[in-house]
């Protein structure tokens, strides 16, 4: 049986109704809040709903080499070893790029500027990626960076030692087994629901007890993360504590993302509504568009349009070349196709049947451009995972795969007539950039319901759908509905963080 990403959600959000698992408390946490995203992802992968993300694993070598760094960092960038007390704590996202002449992270970089201007104290707690701190030349230190491997590495011991020995009631055993069981029954799979629960719980009264440990020996008044539904404990002790904590976004919001949806039904307790716990205070968003973009859980005008000012500052140099776009007549027009690691096979193999009927049709095919962006995650893997890829860059001269981080996504899109994707971020930039839209019908497309019900992006299913809509909106027999490029991504405000 094959399910869509609603069907998917619908039944968690039954079985959180029937059991009110957002508010049973396990060994003094909220474990389904925990575990929510986590179980989505997991029946997403083993009901192969989407494709495992192309990109490279770490080996064993990789994971033991890595373990000095960890040690090394953890002994001198220990955010537990910071001194005096300041304004503001900033959890930033784990992933950078460069930008600027040094690796930063796109969501919060511009927080050290703010503060700065406001005379506020703060210091950035990192997190590594892929087991990596990418950083620049700078002295990490003049830019108030400390490292959390300290805390992570810590909680990986813990983890490891007391699994297995957490004292679950009777009852406990009984609520979990009975979900377990009804998983198993809708999704037909297998879920180790008891390990699942230990480990995250493990983790969490680890990392709960240090970040407390944190808080008072920094005592920020307001803390800012990205990702808050991946660092729970550090929401709870911020409450614990009455700092507010404060959500930067950095993705795509729908009805359909579990970190952020909670329909009503899903948080009730003895028949009335109950706070989610592990919930920032606030989000501030890129947007006007994405205030009611989901269930939150928090009121609506704790979702505060603050803009996106990576995207305003990069894409500034590009959007002259969109306006002239828009505005001539093109002989080769550019179509874009936007990839992500887990629908990257279908969309390189819609790619390629695109660009071959394209040829057929034309005896050559220079009528067209065709521009695969890999992610990030699939740099270095497309040549062994994507036939298809492989195919149309040694039979279409006009085919080009962009492998690396040039030319900017920003240039792409502003070359580009067309862009075909699922359900990144990109394409809403896209969409800022004029781009027509089409979206693959592919698990996720729920997350684009919005855009697809408004008709300002269309849904197709295959490469003659997609090359129907091309010739159609060429001739003006298929129209897109004009929108505010501005609702998606407002221009940074400042007077957020003043109010703030």
């Amino acid at each position: 049986m094959t399910f869509t990403v609603k069907e998917i959600c619908q039944n968690i959000w039954n079985l959180e109704e029937k059991y009110e698992l957002n508010h049973k408390k396990i060994q003094d946490c909220y474990p389904w809040q925990l575990i929510r995203m986590y179980l989505y992802y997991e029946i997403t992968r083993k009901t192969n709903v989407f494709e495992s993300a192309q990109q490279s694993s770490l080996s064993l070598f990789d994971k033991i080499r890595s373990f000095m760094p960890f040690a090394k960092n953890s002994l001198l960038s220990n955010p537990l070893s910071g001194k005096g007390n300041i304004d503001a704590l900033i959890f930033d996202h784990p992933r950078k790029v460069i930008f600027q002449d040094e690796y930063q992270d796109i969501y919060s970089y511009f927080l050290k500027d703010v503060l700065n201007e406001m005379g506020k104290s703060f210091e950035t707690i990192e997190s590594p990626y892929l087991n990596n701190h990418f950083r620049s030349n700078r002295n990490i230190k003049e830019n108030n960076v400390k490292f959390n491997d300290r805390i992570l590495l810590g909680s990986f011991i813990h983890k490891t030692r007391n699994r297995g020995k957490i004292p679950f009631t009777e009852e406990e055993r009984e609520l979990i087994d009975a979900v377990k069981n009804e998983l198993e029954t809708i999704f037909k799979i297998e879920i180790d629901l008891f390990h699942i629960i230990e480990d995250h719980i493990l983790n969490f009264q680890y990392d709960y007890k240090k970040y407390i440990e944190l808080l008072q020996k920094r005592k920020p008044e307001i803390v800012f993360l990205v990702v808050a539904y991946e660092n729970k404990a550090l929401l709870a002790a911020c409450k614990k504590m009455n700092i507010e904590i404060i959500e930067l976004q950095h993705g795509t919001i729908s009805p359909y993302h579990l970190g952020y949806s909670y329909p009503e039904n899903t948080m009730k307790f003895n028949g009335e509504i109950k706070e989610i716990e592990y919930f920032p205070d606030k989000i501030l968003s890129f947007g006007d568009y994405w205030k009611t973009a989901s269930h939150y859980p928090i009121d609506s005008y704790n979702i505060i349009s603050m803009g996106f000012p990576y995207f305003e500052e990069n894409s500034r140099t590009y959007m002259k070349i969109a306006e002239e776009k828009s505005n001539q007549e093109s002989e080769n027009k550019q179509i874009l196709f936007i990839s992500q690691g887990v629908i990257g096979k279908y969309l390189s193999k819609l790619a390629y049947e695109t660009a071959h009927s394209i040829y057929n049709e034309n005896n050559e095919n220079h009528s067209y451009k065709f521009i695969y962006k890999l992610h990030p995650g699939e740099y270095g893997t497309w040549r062994e995972n994507y036939e298809y890829l492989n195919k149309a860059v040694e039979e279409f001269d006009n085919f080009k795969v962009i492998d690396e981080s040039q030319p900017p996504l920003y240039e792409l899109f502003a070359k580009s007539n067309y862009q075909v994707g699922a359900f990144s971020t990109a394409i809403y930039e896209g969409l800022a950039f004029n781009c027509k839209t089409f979206i693959i019908d592919v698990p996720g497309v729920e997350y684009l319901d919005d855009l697809i019900e408004k008709d300002i992006v269309k849904k197709v299913k295959d490469s003659e759908e997609l090359i129907n809509y091309i010739i159609k909106e060429e001739t003006n027999e298929v129209e897109f509905k004009q929108y505010d490029k501005d609702y998606f991504f407002k221009n940074f405000d400042k007077t957020v963080f003043e109010k703030i």
